[in-house]
């Protein structure tokens, strides 16, 4: 009890902090038996292409392995297994950015959630206008959420927010997301990320139904 008390104040603490400091993924304990195998390690090409196709329309994000090695192989895996399909655009935030990655069918939100990879070096690459950028709860937990910038924000690059692409092309798009829901749960109106990892698409589309999704992504040669 003790322990869940502590889990839900972190929790909040973190979302308080989340326009100041950064996007936060909320942490979530690891399932003691994993709904599947772990997953895997691929390693990316030192650059290459995603594209997504999304209810707004299709974007393309760059890679460039030696800006985040380790973020860059984690995306590359994740666009490689079909991981983005149906996946919500959950907090969309005026002028700062857009943050996604958590699964619509929670038996695989529960395979990746212990599946936390180490962080990445700063790169001198900022978190500019279109950079990608993996979310964290700290030092150590990047696992599958991702941002994608609005606007500048370099006050990010220090604190472990490291990007590994860029959007290169339909940036309009990622713009035009839906954005009025603003700040998650507690600290405003939008989706409880908790509450996504439990119980996903079903909680999202019956109480936030104006939110945007990835329909799919794939890698291009």
């Amino acid at each position: 009890m003790h322990m869940k008390r502590n889990l839900l104040l972190f929790s909040c603490l973190m979302l308080a902090a989340a326009c100041s400091q950064g996007p936060v993924e909320t942490p979530q304990p690891a399932p003691s038996q994993p709904a599947a195998a772990a997953p895997g390690a691929a390693q990316a090409p030192a650059v290459f292409k995603a594209k997504f196709a999304t209810t707004k329309g299709d974007f393309v994000i760059e890679v460039h392995r030696d800006w985040a090695p380790r973020g860059a192989d984690r995306f590359y895996e994740l666009v490689k297994q079909g991981f983005f399909q149906d996946i919500a655009f959950f907090r969309a935030i005026e002028s700062f950015m857009v943050q996604f990655g958590i699964h619509g069918d929670p038996a695989v939100s529960a395979r990746w959630r212990g599946a936390n990879i180490p962080d990445d070096q700063a790169s001198g690459h900022s978190n500019s206008r279109g950079a990608v950028t993996f979310a964290t709860a700290g030092p150590g937990t990047r696992t599958t959420q991702l941002f994608i910038n609005f606007g500048d924000n370099g006050n990010l690059d220090g604190m472990g927010f490291t990007p590994f692409g860029q959007v290169v092309e339909g940036m309009s798009v990622v713009d035009s997301l839906y954005k009025g829901y603003g700040e998650g749960a507690p600290q405003g109106m939008g989706p409880d990320q908790g509450r996504v990892q439990e119980e996903g698409n079903a909680y999202l589309k019956r109480e936030f139904p104006k939110l945007d999704y990835i329909k799919s992504a794939q890698l291009l040669p």
